[in-house]
């Protein structure tokens, strides 16, 4: 049996920042904010997990549709991933015991 050692994949401020259409400094300012999770090498430079793009697109949309400023925009993203896990919670629970989800 073999395995093979590999980096995972992740993209540096560059890819990210043109991957997502944000500023590079709105992107450090979002990660300084802990709205966007980012590795930081020995040199400093920022590396983001492909599952940040995701987050990213969330964050431009609520900023879009509400104009909420940072603040108020972690404090929402906190409150949905919040209720998504209660959701799925929920729904678990419901099928362990056999039940019809309310949807």
């Amino acid at each position: 049996m073999r395995t093979t050692l590999t980096r995972p994949p992740r993209l540096d401020l560059d890819a990210f920042a043109q991957a997502t259409g944000l500023h590079p400094d709105l992107t450090r300012r979002l990660v300084a904010l802990g709205l966007l999770d980012a590795d930081q090498d020995t040199t400093g430079a920022l590396w983001f997990h492909p599952a940040q793009l995701t987050e990213a697109a969330r964050i431009r949309r609520l900023r879009a549709a509400f104009t909420l400023n940072y603040a108020s925009l972690a404090l929402v993203c906190d409150l949905l991933d919040r209720i998504a896990a209660l959701e799925s919670a929920t729904q678990h629970h419901s099928r362990r015991l056999g039940e019809r989800t309310w949807t």
